[in-house]
């Protein structure tokens, strides 16, 4: 994976918050949510980052990748660039 989603990122400019308010349990606080699972397991602290996005997408956020590995370095992609890839998941409808 060369481009990713900062979901730290994408949350503070999203929710406007500043960087010492996007730990994830921080996000998952403001945002009504609660830890689930056991902390700093990989798999948990995943699933729990997956809850935060379906949230910001719920609420609206456009999430884009946010950064990037170029010739070895770290490198912030801007968000006013052509968007990339697939588009965003979209939430599954339910019938009645």
């Amino acid at each position: 994976a060369k481009k990713w989603i900062n979901i730290r990122k994408s949350y503070g400019n999203f929710y406007k918050v500043p960087r010492n308010q996007t730990k994830l349990t921080i996000m998952l606080e403001n945002l009504g949510m609660s830890y689930d699972g056991r902390p700093h397991s990989g798999l948990d602290d995943s699933k729990n980052i997956a809850r935060i996005a379906i949230r910001m997408l719920q609420d609206g956020c456009d999430l884009r990748v946010n950064e990037r590995i170029h010739s070895g370095q770290l490198m912030t992609v801007s968000s006013s660039g052509p968007l990339e890839g697939a588009p965003a998941p979209q939430m599954p409808r339910y019938r009645n």
